[in-house]
């Protein structure tokens, strides 16, 4: 089995980092935020682990299938990653970094349109795996 070395470091990079910002809102900003705003600050670490380990496992199949747009799935689970739960966590951080960082609500949105079209690519690669196992 050979790892893909940008999957495995994108993936193992976004995993670590959600594990530190999990524990710095549980334990840090839960005095400083909102209980609305921590809700949403979890809500950006979960996805980010959720699609980390999406990108691990991406990295670890080997050659036991091979997915057409697995490229493709990558970057949009990268993009997205960056543009969903990293806008996610500066919006609610905003206040206390002293920024006035509104303009990033719009961004949200678009990095969960990414990662739905990496999870859309996805299925049409399953769907094509299935496809060929038929004929």
């Amino acid at each position: 089995m050979h790892a893909k070395p940008f999957h495995l470091f994108f993936g193992s990079f976004f995993a670590m980092t959600a594990v530190i910002l999990g524990a710095f809102g549980a334990h840090i900003l839960k005095e400083h935020l909102s209980p609305e705003q921590l809700m949403s600050f979890e809500t950006g670490v979960r996805y980010q682990m959720f699609h980390a380990l999406v990108l691990l496992m991406l990295a670890l199949k080997g050659h036991s299938f091979h997915l057409k747009y697995e490229k493709q799935i990558v970057t949009f689970f990268g993009l997205g990653i960056l543009l969903f739960s990293f806008s996610i966590y500066l919006l609610n951080l905003q206040h206390l970094l002293g920024l006035q960082l509104r303009w990033l609500g719009p961004i949200t949105p678009i990095g969960g349109t990414l990662l739905i079209i990496g999870w859309a690519l996805m299925f049409a690669d399953a769907t094509q795996l299935i496809t060929k196992k038929k004929q």
